[in-house]
């Protein structure tokens, strides 16, 4: 039995972003770290044009009564973590409900759509009215900023996963991480990657 119990149980979490971006790794910390906390964790995956920046997403249902289905059912995420503005919409327009929560880097990643001149991507502004209109709480970050002064911008992902856990939706604790990332890298990137996830929830704190 676990000490630790969930606001909701299963609990619905997406991860997305676009290809490169590495929410897939993210997903696997935060699968990783509560599975080490004796719950039940069922990742499922949906893949875009990853390689053309495509949308990338991460379906986590957390449960202390099984495994479950790895597809979340529309309506029902509890979380939407986010490295891209733009693809947190995308995601809650399907599966959020009135009493989701959103945390979102606000770098964009702007498709070739965009580029050419073809699409028009939405202004900061926009994108903040339109979460705050469908969700019941939301942290606009800029993680990419703080990630690329540790050296490389691809932290922003261990960044979102240190904003997740200062939320206190989850259990995720910093001790946690460090065997996670020590399980799963090079004695060199540990601090690094402690540094990054210290540094997405201090983005909370503020």
């Amino acid at each position: 039995m676990n000490k630790i119990t969930l606001k909701h149980d299963p609990y619905n979490l997406i991860i997305t972003g676009v290809g490169g971006q590495g929410n897939v790794l993210a997903s696997r910390m935060v699968g990783d770290m509560l599975s080490r906390q004796g719950f039940d964790i069922t990742i499922g995956e949906t893949f875009g044009a990853s390689q053309r920046g495509g949308s990338v997403m991460s379906h986590l249902r957390i449960s202390s009564k099984g495994n479950l289905s790895p597809q979340i059912p529309m309506g029902r995420a509890h979380m939407v973590v986010s490295l891209e503005p733009v693809e947190a919409l995308r995601v809650i327009k399907e599966y959020g409900n009135p009493k989701v929560k959103v945390i979102t880097n606000m770098r964009p990643v702007r498709a070739m759509g965009v580029i050419s001149g073809e699409e028009k991507y939405p202004s900061p502004e926009t994108i903040i009215a339109w979460i705050n209109k469908y969700a019941a709480a939301a942290w606009f970050l800029d993680t990419t900023e703080t990630a690329t002064r540790l050296g490389n911008p691809i932290f922003g992902n261990v960044m979102l996963v240190g904003a997740l856990a200062g939320t206190g939706e989850l259990d995720l604790d910093r001790e946690t991480f460090e065997a996670v990332v020590k399980s799963r890298m090079p004695a060199s990137k540990v601090q690094v990657n402690l540094e990054a996830f210290d540094a997405g929830g201090e983005l909370i704190d503020a």
